[in-house]
């Protein structure tokens, strides 16, 4: 069917059904997963080329717009600060105040989340301050999923309160394209801060009970009740790999006697490309198979005389040291995903052998090596500690169990690194230099002072999404210039109308919201940005106002972990399920709602 006669069908002109079809086409393949959501967006560029839609400047103006050079040097900034240690500086300290109370812990880490976040990526400050709340918890002998959830809705609250937040710069990107003035820091900063309240008291009052009492696989593993007197010993763990002549072969493990003459136990046994965490009484033992075994040194020993090996691989008596357990996250841009633990030699290169794997509420224990990884995969290691501290060292990999070298000190460079980030912020908020120009301008001074070196600022940033936005901020004059924009605007307005200006943004907000779980707020953003401004502009709601709602909408990432990379990082550490987020994150999702209705008639004088 021709685009003219489907267009006169409902009421759109051809172009507007070419461009109408483009984003939905655009919308389902980044939803399916069919394609990379970047390579989707350089498609959706040359379609609106080639379509005649936007002129070949219009359609590469992405790039070049305010949003995604703030983007950019956001990102340089936000790696200097870690680099330079401000950042675990700050994390090291919140750990120290997170007291020895449940609920004292959980509020630290919310707010320390929503803290970090108004001035660095979300996704940063979640991976920042992970490690702490993981070991504070067992420290405190606390559930990790009493403490990730919170973290990672507070650095979404925060993410609220804020300009530099991607979802927010792209809405500024929308206002300005239709010649509104872009948003500011202190715009946001009243109607997020009382999300951050609300949502804040929400989780320490009510949400928190909502909460698991749940372990990822590792944790789980190491706190077996009949492991916490010997863990109390300062007992170790050790690799022991069973002999061809050894005549623990072929025998039950109940047979072997190994607990009740020597005292140890066995916590795994790995057969092969199979790891059994924990083994039961009946299974046998194989040749060649590898037992993870806890117990003193001296009666580790004794093992040998029953034809094992202490270590693997034929090790010389030097390396043979005793192990441990550590779990493993795969941050979101690490360079690891999509590959698998075999394709990147991880046991030759580190020395570490993953035995289990957690992803999206599942542990897989077979075949582990086989998995093409994914951003937010818990990986349960075993391995010595020098090999622990060497992964760390990597980028892409969240060592949740390295040990600490205690607190870090500020220094001269930490503190100029802060000075300067205050400095360019600050100058942002107050609109004494353009945002754009200030997060640039903050980024090169940080690599001229020695925070990090070029090819680490280039590295910092994450192209893909840089490469998205600047891809699909066009949609933006394409809705504006065949004005679908306003037709769309307008069909919000026919069925809210009769409620009055506050019941249009409440709609919008709540179809943002919706999108959001489903797309992630930074394809929400792009999509629904110019549409809301449309619809603003149109209807005489002011344009800010309604920038500000829909921007906050596309943070409110609460129902589903796959609506924010930060919430599938606490997914493994936390053990947590989809589940887990719709039941916690309704309340969320209702409490900022409630205080949106609330902030847009106190705060924007909309009734």
């Amino acid at each position: 069917m021709e685009p003219m006669l489907i267009g006169s069908i409902i009421g759109l002109s051809s172009r507007e059904v070419e461009l109408l079809a483009i984003i939905i086409i655009a919308v389902i393949l980044i939803v399916s997963d069919a394609l990379r959501p970047d390579l989707v967006a350089v498609i959706v560029l040359l379609a609106l080329g080639l379509t005649g839609i936007l002129s070949q400047e219009e359609a590469l103006s992405g790039f070049s717009r305010p949003a995604v050079i703030t983007i950019i040097g956001l990102s340089v900034i936000t790696a200097a600060l870690e680099r330079a240690g401000v950042v675990q500086w700050l994390a090291d300290r919140l750990a120290l105040m997170s007291g020895t109370s449940e609920l004292r812990a959980t509020a630290v880490f919310l707010f320390a989340g929503a803290f970090l976040s108004l001035f660095m990526n979300n996704i940063a400050a979640g991976a920042v301050l992970l490690p702490a709340a993981v070991s504070v918890a067992r420290q405190r002998n606390i559930p990790s999923s009493r403490l990730l959830m919170p973290l990672a809705y507070g650095t979404l609250l925060g993410g609220m309160a804020t300009f530099y937040t991607t979802a927010n710069i792209i809405i500024s990107g929308s206002l300005q394209a239709q010649g509104q003035p872009p948003l500011t820091m202190l715009q946001f900063l009243p109607s997020g801060g009382a999300m951050v309240v609300t949502g804040g008291l929400y989780m320490l009052l009510a949400g928190r009970k909502l909460l698991p009492r749940r372990e990822s696989v590792g944790r789980a593993m190491m706190a077996r009740p009949d492991l916490a007197k010997t863990y109390q010993l300062a007992e170790r763990l050790w690799e022991v790999t069973v002999l061809p002549e050894s005549p623990l072969v072929r025998q039950h493990l109940s047979d072997t006697l190994i607990g009740a003459k020597l005292g140890l136990t066995i916590m795994a046994i790995f057969h092969g490309r199979e790891a059994r965490i924990p083994p039961g009484p009946s299974d046998v033992l194989h040749a060649n198979d590898i037992l993870l075994v806890l117990g003193r040194e001296e009666r580790i020993k004794q093992l040998e005389a029953m034809g094992t090996s202490i270590g693997r691989d034929g090790q010389q008596p030097a390396h043979k040291l005793p192990v441990g357990l550590t779990e493993v996250v795969i941050a979101p841009r690490s360079p690891a995903i999509g590959q698998t633990l075999k394709e990147l030699r991880h046991r030759s290169k580190f020395g570490l052998t993953t035995v289990a794997l957690w992803r999206a509420g599942r542990s897989y224990r077979t075949d582990v090596g086989e998995f093409p990884l994914q951003a937010g995969d818990a990986l349960l290691m075993v391995g010595t500690p020098d090999r622990v501290r060497s992964l760390a060292e990597e980028p892409g990999y969240i060592v949740l169990d390295q040990p600490s070298a205690g607190p870090i000190s500020a220094t001269a460079q930490a503190i100029a690194a802060f000075s300067i980030t205050v400095a360019v912020i600050t100058l942002a908020a107050v609109g004494l230099v353009p945002t754009a120009e200030a997060m640039i301008a903050g980024g090169t001074l940080l690599v001229l002072i020695g925070c990090l070196s070029m090819e680490e600022a280039y590295r910092a940033v994450d192209w893909k999404v840089v490469g998205l936005i600047g891809g699909m901020l066009p949609i933006g004059i394409a809705l504006e210039v065949t004005g679908l924009a306003e037709k769309i605007g307008k069909g919000f307005l026919i069925g809210l109308a009769p409620a009055g200006p506050l019941a249009l943004v409440a709609g919008l907000y709540l179809f943002t919201v919706m999108l959001t779980q489903i797309m992630g707020g930074q394809v929400t953003a792009l999509v629904v940005g110019p549409i809301a401004v449309s619809a603003a502009v149109h209807v005489g709601v002011n344009p800010a106002a309604m920038g500000v709602a829909v921007a906050i909408a596309c943070s409110a990432a609460f129902l589903t972990p796959f609506a924010h990379p930060v919430n599938m990082l606490m997914m493994g550490p936390g053990g947590y399920t989809s589940k887990d987020f719709l039941r916690v994150g309704s309340g969320m999702t209702i409490v900022c709602f409630l205080t949106l209705l609330v902030v847009m008639r106190l705060f924007w004088g909309i009734h």
